[in-house]
């Protein structure tokens, strides 16, 4: 007799807790949070965007980890995600270095992200879109959790 473990088990193997997600709601000139870390330090294993609504006006987009103790830094840097439309549908990614660019129609950290006690924060400079985002973790310190902000 063989025994199928389901998909959902896989993911939670490889990724961590099940997919959380938030959606921004149309894209405004502000910074809006996204997720909340409590309890201690996460590792993000996975963190990408779908956008639900095309982005059609020139947009510098970035997240940022805003911590509760500590310096705000970039998780991946402002890049215009609107002068060229980016369609509903459209996956956003990068690779998890702070420096990186988001591209279209890829996701995929190539590194842990390690996050402190905070927010993961996205600073938007268009007012057009929608992006729904999705975050997977393991708990770097023990009770620690992401929830959508």
């Amino acid at each position: 007799m063989s025994a199928l473990i389901p998909g959902s088990q896989h993911r939670n193997l490889l990724l961590g807790i099940a997919p959380i997600s938030k959606a921004t709601g149309t894209l405004a000139a502000t910074t809006v949070a996204l997720f909340t870390v409590a309890g201690g330090r996460v590792a993000i294993t996975s963190l990408f965007g779908v956008v639900t609504t095309a982005i059609t006006v020139a947009n510098s987009y970035k997240l940022q980890n805003n911590p509760t103790t500590g310096d705000t830094s970039d998780i991946v840097a402002a890049t215009d995600i609107g002068t060229t439309d980016t369609a509903a549908g459209t996956v956003l990614g990068f690779d998890g270095a702070p420096a990186s660019s988001i591209v279209r129609g890829t996701a995929g950290l190539s590194r842990l992200l390690i996050l402190p006690v905070g927010q993961i924060e996205h600073v938007s400079a268009g007012t057009d879109g929608a992006i729904t985002w999705y975050l997977t973790y393991v708990p770097y310190d023990d009770g620690a959790t992401v929830v959508a902000a």
